[in-house]
């Protein structure tokens, strides 16, 4: 029996395994870990895991000691690492069925084109929502679930201050006026920090799932309930992601999602509007298509449509698309739950060291996973873990994924296509101010975190070493 297996098997002190280069002892102490938090957790129960077993201290990398890693890690893209034949035989469906356009072709195989609408019907499911309509981004569905939610010029729609500039672009786009809120330390919307934004002119609150993490939803809905406003999820960065058991975007009036290179499944881009309102189904369905009610979305309705044609834009989804997301749709249960694997067995491994916090969770159990952020006391520290980290050849890096949309040049100016543009030309658009002023606990929460981009296939030698690269560089930064 080897050393190594001896050591594990018998469970034995660090002591006894001081044969074992530092790197094995830390993958054995990471398996054990992990073994033990599988062991005794069972489906919706919360346990304890063990936490990895300490090391002495080292010279850190960036000081001139070896580095952990000799190779930069680094997470890849979620979705494409999932490819294989079932998205190739969607793709060569439509390839053969010659029919790439949603609503007709030339039926080949002697059947019209079907992957949109099966997608939608399939997420809308997944989802927990009734209806569901593809478009050809997270923008895109972002300006179809506004437009849906009947917001125009003049109208106000309240977001977190960080967040992506399509949220704020969208509303800019439609008239809109975009008033921000500021984030808590869950890097989401602040719900105690809403209502003093809440004008005769506010329509929507847009409540961000940011960087796979729900935002509070109990208190937004109540809020918005109780003034009359309706609720838009953007679960652009989240799909996969719960709150409470139900999925995000099936909570408030409409949700959206991208399929983005980036985000949990992908075709490379693609995004969705989900709704369980016939009337906001209508609406939508008509705005993403030249204002046409088709008869394939008539069917999905399932009523008399309630409104006429009307001037709008063409955001539809191809079947190319449609075809990978549907094979990607049917991986995302299995994407989550291997990027949570490997964040449950990271924070196994670091939790216990002396006085380290991390990112506040709304819901612990409905987090994608796909990042571990870690807090420190400023920008100065979070810098010099990141570079210390990085020393280590483990990639860290600050809050990502988004802006501070307040403080962005073009933004503080209200910069627009045409100078004359109908949201800041109005007394209230000139009134409402953006800049550092707008939002200085957001940027107070951005400077004190430090983010491990996970990557769901990473392997059990690389989970260690994050585990490994943390246990050396968090206490001596955090000393310093």
């Amino acid at each position: 029996m080897s050393k190594r297996k001896r050591c594990i098997d018998d469970r034995r002190s660090a002591s006894s395994c001081r044969g074992l280069d530092r790197r094995t002892f830390l993958a054995a102490a990471t398996g054990l870990a992990s073994t033990s938090w599988l062991a005794s957790t069972t489906k919706g129960a919360v346990s304890t895991p063990a936490p990895a077993a300490s090391v002495a201290p080292e010279t850190l990398a960036i000081e001139g000691g070896k580095p952990v890693r000799a190779k930069m890690l680094e997470a890849k893209l979620s979705g494409p690492q999932y490819y294989d034949d079932e998205e190739r035989r969607e793709l060569v469906e439509v390839l053969d069925n010659r029919s790439p356009f949603r609503w007709w072709g030339l039926d080949a195989l002697g059947h019209p084109p079907d992957k949109c609408i099966n997608f939608e019907k399939e997420f809308a499911a997944h989802q927990q929502t009734k209806y569901c309509i593809a478009v050809t981004s997270g923008t895109t569905a972002l300006m179809t679930a506004l437009a849906a939610l009947e917001v125009g010029p003049g109208d106000e729609v309240i977001l977190p201050a960080w967040t992506w500039y399509a949220c704020y672009d969208a509303i800019v786009a439609l008239g809109g006026l975009p008033v921000f809120a500021e984030v808590d330390e869950s890097m989401n919307i602040d719900p105690a920090d809403i209502e003093r934004h809440i004008t005769p002119h506010t329509k929507v609150i847009m409540a961000v799932h940011i960087l796979g993490a729900p935002a509070d939803l109990d208190p937004v809905l109540a809020l918005a309930k109780r003034r009359k406003l309706k609720v838009l999820e953007d679960c652009a960065q989240s799909v996969g992601v719960t709150y409470k058991g139900k999925p995000v975007g099936s909570l408030g009036d409409c949700g959206i999602y991208s399929f983005q290179v980036n985000k949990t499944i992908s075709p490379g881009e693609g995004g969705a509007v989900v709704t369980s309102d016939p009337y906001l189904f209508e609406r939508a369905a008509r705005f993403h298509d030249c204002g046409m009610l088709r008869t394939g979305h008539a069917q999905v309705l399932g009523q008399p449509a309630r409104m006429q044609m009307f001037t709008s834009c063409q955001y539809r989804m191809s079947e190319f698309t449609a075809a990978v997301l549907r094979a990607q749709l049917r991986k995302l249960d299995r994407i989550v739950g291997d990027f949570h694997d490997k964040t449950t067995r990271v924070l196994a491994g670091i939790r216990d060291l002396p006085g380290i916090s991390f990112r506040k969770q709304n819901d612990p159990e409905g987090g994608l996973g796909n990042w571990v952020f870690i807090r420190t006391s400023g920008k100065a520290q979070r810098d010099q873990f990141i570079a210390a980290m990085r020393a280590e050849n483990v990639n860290a890096e600050p809050m990502g994924g988004s802006v501070i949309l307040p403080i962005a040049p073009h933004i503080e100016k209200k910069q627009t296509l045409q100078p004359d543009w109908p949201s800041f030309t109005s007394p209230r658009g000139k009134a409402i101010q953006y800049g550092a002023a707008a939002c200085p606990r957001t940027m107070e929460v951005y400077d004190r975190y430090a983010g491990i981009p996970m990557d769901p296939k990473f392997t059990d030698e690389e989970v260690a070493d994050i585990i490994g690269a943390v246990r050396k560089v968090y206490p001596a930064v955090m000393k310093a």
